[in-house]
């Protein structure tokens, strides 16, 4: 929580009591995150004279999670003539209730809501009729000013104001449209102007330029007026990346639609390190990768890497259905560039995720488990299956009727989360199967619950991976009796997986809390099935109950289990196992590029695998399961960083392991 006031303080130290305030109000999904839209609107109105001699201004950024109560009076108490909501698709519940009560407590001021989820939806957000009530179309900043400019004249006319609804005697009234800023450089620095300082925030969200090229329909920048792309120039960059890394900011979102597009980013994300090495901070950076320039994009994530600031690079495919990409207005890279970028990501040691998103038009059931398979036979690190969500002011928001688009909002007091349950290609008991099948993909794949089983199981065509995940899945539905299956159960009738915290939660659940419970519903699934008489699966399985990573730092310990094919040396020591294991495993760990090969003739080979990871961090009970769970998340997608490592054992076992 922060706020700052420029309280108009004259020459001789005395206070103007007379200028009007304006608050900036918003509310991010987590503490401590830079405000920068009310930054910019900020810096950009008291560029202008008038209104900076006029206004005093002060910024609250306020999590979600934070008690709404208290929020009414905080705003409340700072008895604003003009309070500003950010509205995005994860508050708007929550802004639509801090509205509700504090116009009762604050009738007489006026109320401006921007962002993504109201723009050009009045009809929806000033249904009441209210007059002191507005809504901004487009970007905030010319708007804005000029909304400001009228409330402060003696003959206030809002339809002089462009891009914005409001009532006027009875009537809902939309002027035309802002035009977009051409020139960038017009919006004054909220970094470099004094805005952010006196701070608390630790998370700075900064932009080097606005708009998209491409045109993805399910998404609010592929949007065709954000078509065109515009930068602020690099020495202003520079200068605000600067300012970042000496003010102390833990981490740096860059909130470009995507990074690396320019061939100028390679350039400034060298800079990004260099200010890290020379001031401590930031400590990572997190961006919202190019779609289409793979090379461009492994050099400057291994620029990162390299400077310690990420460990993760996103790959960002959406689908493997080129149906389904058609439908979207959308263009992959290609699949063999992406299988080579996997392969180069993983010679470098470099973790990488890829986002899918189900069920997009076009894609059926059939598809997505064949895209999932698709995935994990080239190994990928990682698959994260959004939900897709419904937005406003995306061209599919259109197009409803047309691909047969049904939708739920989540489970929310907060959000306004519209949840796609079905199209054309996909009924709802269909999308809530593939919710499902992405559970088991989430634990046996990601979570390496069943990862060397089921490449076996693949790769000798006893069972694809999509249609073992849809066996799962199924298994999990049947499992009334488990926590961690109620938690699955639960979460997919909210459709709570939505939520990025949820898949932190899971990963919570079954590498952690209840990791022995979940081992022994992998054993009874296990134990049930055709192939259960195969040798190599069962030990394939107690391979996978060895590996299966610790998400934070803590002793290992022996999986509850009779162990018949793997021969555990010893107890564990405080790294991991040492074990023994046949020659035909020790080259499907090769094949599963588990461990390099070697020259080993014996039938039997001795393994350690070794589970201390790099960066984990401890368990604290003390702080919330959000808390907890959200450095959970973080860690799945940096798998490699809590993956054991495997090697074979010299021929000395070590006297704890003996």
């Amino acid at each position: 929580m922060s706020s700052q006031e420029f309280s108009g303080i004259t020459d001789a130290g005395t206070v103007m009591s007379d200028r009007r305030k304006i608050v900036l109000v918003e509310l991010p999904t987590y503490e401590n995150i830079l405000p920068l839209a009310s930054g910019y609107i900020q810096a950009y109105a008291q560029a202008d004279e008038a209104v900076a001699a006029d206004h005093t201004f002060e910024i609250v950024s306020l999590p979600v999670s934070a008690d709404r109560r208290q929020m009414v009076r905080e705003l409340a108490d700072r008895d604003a003539y003009l309070y500003t909501f950010s509205c995005y698709i994860w508050n708007m519940k929550l802004v639509r209730w801090l509205l509700k009560e504090l116009r009762a407590l604050r009738p007489d001021a006026h109320y401006l809501l921007g962002g993504p989820q109201v723009m050009n939806h009045a009809a929806t957000y000033l249904s009441d009729g209210a007059e002191n009530v507005y809504v901004c179309n487009g970007e905030g900043e010319r708007t804005s000013l000029e909304f400001i400019r009228q409330l402060g004249s003696q003959t206030p006319d809002m339809s002089q104001v462009p891009g914005l609804s409001f009532w006027s005697s009875g009537e809902l009234i939309t002027t035309e449209s802002a035009p977009r800023i051409q020139n960038l450089m017009d919006i004054p620095s909220p970094f470099l102007n004094g805005v952010f300082e006196g701070h608390e925030f630790s998370f700075a969200i900064m932009e080097t330029n606005r708009g998209c090229p491409f045109r993805c329909t399910f998404c609010y920048w592929g949007a065709a007026t954000n078509s065109k792309v515009n930068k602020y120039e690099e020495d202003r960059i520079k200068d605000e990346l600067k300012w970042i890394s000496e003010h102390g900011y833990s981490a740096l979102m860059i909130a470009d639609a995507n990074w690396g597009l320019s061939p100028r980013d390679v350039t400034l994300s060298e800079y990004i390190v260099e200010c890290s090495e020379e001031t401590g901070y930031p400590l990572i950076v997190h961006m919202a990768a190019a779609k289409n320039r793979p090379e461009r994009m492994a050099e400057i994530t291994e620029i990162f890497v390299r400077g310690g600031l990420m460990v993760s690079q996103p790959i960002s495919l959406q689908t493997m259905n080129e149906s389904a990409l058609e439908m979207v207005d959308r263009k992959n890279i290609r699949e063999d560039t992406y299988i080579g970028l996997q392969r180069l990501l993983r010679e470098k040691r470099i973790s990488s995720y890829v986002e899918m998103i189900w069920p997009l038009p076009g894609e059926t059931l059939e598809s997505f488990k064949d895209g999932l398979t698709r995935l994990c036979r080239s190994y990928a690190d990682t698959i994260i299956v959004y939900p897709q969500l419904f937005l406003h002011n995306t061209p599919m928001y259109a197009q409803r009727e047309t691909l047969g688009i049904m939708t739920a909002e989540a489970a929310s007091d907060v959000s306004e989360a519209e949840v796609v349950l079905g199209t054309k290609w996909v009924t709802e008991e269909d999308c809530y199967e593939g919710y499902w099948v992405n559970h088991a993909l989430y634990t046996l794949y990601n979570m390496r619950a069943l990862f060397v089983l089921s490449g076996y199981l693949d790769a000798t065509g006893i069972i694809s991976y999509g249609d073992l995940f849809a066996e799962m899945s199924r298994y999990f539905r049947s499992r009334t009796d488990s926590e961690v299956c109620q938690f699955f159960i639960q979460s997919t009738k909210d459709l709570a997986n939505y939520d990025l915290l949820n898949t932190g939660k899971t990963a919570h659940l079954i590498l952690s809390s209840h990791r022995e419970e979940f081992d022994r519903l992998l054993a009874d699934f296990v134990a049930a099935q055709d192939w259960w008489a195969d040798p190599m699966a069962r030990q394939a399985f107690e391979m996978d109950l060895l590996t299966r990573a610790y998400i934070y730092r803590e002793p290992v310990r022996t999986p509850d289990h009779e162990f018949t094919e793997i021969v555990l040396r010893g107890q564990p020591d405080s790294r991991g196992f040492l074990v023994e294991v046949s020659a035909e495993l020790f080259r499907l760990l090769v094949a599963r590029e588990m461990l390099e090969a070697v020259d080993e003739e014996s039938e039997r080979i001795t393994l350690h695998i070794d589970h201390r990871g790099r960066q984990k961090m401890p368990y604290q009970p003390q702080r919330s399961l959000e808390h907890n769970a959200n450095y959970c998340q973080g860690m799945v997608l940096r798998s490699r960083e809590i993956l054991p490592t495997i090697q074979v054992a010299s021929t000395e076992v070590p006297a704890s392991v003996a």
